[in-house]
């Protein structure tokens, strides 16, 4: 009997057992799964966003900090006056302008993001027109749609579109936005003449109260949020996997108490250490292997309803194939690990005690 399918004998003939093993590394695995492609996913939306804003250099009011520069999200204190705003605008060194408007406001009891734009082919339409556009969250809480009207700072608007889930923003043209906010703006994104490094300097020098921030700079605090998000996600969703991992351990030491008799037997007949060894790891190898698959299928039917439920567009972000190959093999290889001692143990049994044992 080869050592695959003794493997496959031995999981087959304790049915209920191994279901139940395995069922601790698949819930280690499908919420490993779920944590982690929901935060890959988010990390692939952020990097999105900023580089589809960024230029060579993004100009903020001082004090604002770096986050300001990666999203939307801003308030009126966070906002260049126009005298500022027209030196900007007027710099040699800067070419390619673009002005972002952003505030935090209530509307109806709901708090949004209010962000003024013209690049109207950064947000994701999902039916209707530019001009004033809600997206899905502020349209399902509020109960708007296209043609409804609702009110902020005192002023009425039309919705004439609704844009896919972005977390309660509402876009509006740039123009109608300033003058909600006296003509200040948020951010500056520019392309610059030079150096972005040296140029971002120049700026600061000649232009007081702004903080100016080039794409790698944005890049690189990006890169390292995300890192460090991941990081904690993985952490917390990998202590259900190292449980289920735990308990296979469990199961191979009864496991192999239980053959003593019949892995005797195998010694008798020719089955030496290094191949009794290997049938007790592949064994509890299988468990994890079968187990992570069964939690990545899971998982990835779990990412696409929470797709379809919050409108979240690119699955592939949230299930990327590092995510998957890294699962299945590192719960196969911890399943190993797991199976390490059980194994020894198994291989080292004297034949004669092994005969005598009922």
């Amino acid at each position: 009997m080869g050592l695959y399918k003794l493997s496959f004998k031995n999981l087959r003939r304790r049915k209920l057992r191994s279901i139940l093993t395995m069922l601790g590394i698949v819930i280690g695995v499908t919420t490993l799964v779920l944590l982690v492609g929901l935060g890959a996913g988010m990390t692939s939306s952020i990097k999105e966003q900023t580089e589809s804003m960024m230029g060579d250099v993004i100009i903020t009011k001082s004090g604002s900090g770096e986050m300001a520069a990666m999203g939307p999200v801003g308030t009126m204190q966070n906002q260049m006056d126009p005298d500022t705003v027209s030196k900007i605008k007027n710099n040699s060194l800067l070419f390619d302008i673009k002005e972002y408007v952003t505030f935090i406001d209530v509307v109806n009891g709901m708090t949004v993001v209010v962000e003024g734009t013209n690049d109207w082919q950064q947000v994701k339409m999902k039916n209707g027109t530019a001009g004033v556009v809600i997206d899905e969250e502020v349209a399902n809480q509020l109960g708007l749609k296209v043609g409804s009207k609702f009110k902020l700072k005192d002023q009425e608007f039309t919705v004439t579109g609704i844009a896919a889930n972005t977390g309660g923003m509402i876009y509006i043209e740039i123009d109608k936005v300033r003058n909600m906010t006296e003509n200040k703006i948020s951010t500056i994104s520019a392309r610059t003449r030079g150096d972005p490094k040296l140029v971002s300097k120049e700026i600061e020098n000649q232009i007081s109260g702004v903080d100016v921030l080039t794409k790698s700079d944005i890049a690189e605090e990006v890169d390292k949020l995300t890192s460090q998000m991941l990081l904690f996600i993985g952490g917390i969703a990998s202590i259900g996997l190292i449980v289920g991992v735990i308990s296979i351990v469990n199961t191979m030491l009864i496991s192999v108490m239980e053959r003593t008799r019949e892995i005797g037997i195998l010694k008798a007949i020719g089955f030496t250490n290094r191949e009794i060894l290997g049938s007790t790891l592949m064994e509890a190898g299988l468990l994890g292997f079968i187990g992570s698959i069964v939690g990545v299928i899971i998982g990835a039917i779990g990412i696409v309803l929470l797709s379809n439920t919050f409108g979240i567009e690119n699955v592939s972000n949230l299930l990327p194939l590092w995510l998957i190959l890294g699962v299945i093999g590192g719960a196969t290889f911890l399943s190993i690990l797991a199976g390490l001692y059980p194994a020894w143990r198994a291989s080292r049994l004297n034949v004669v005690e092994a005969l005598r044992n009922e």
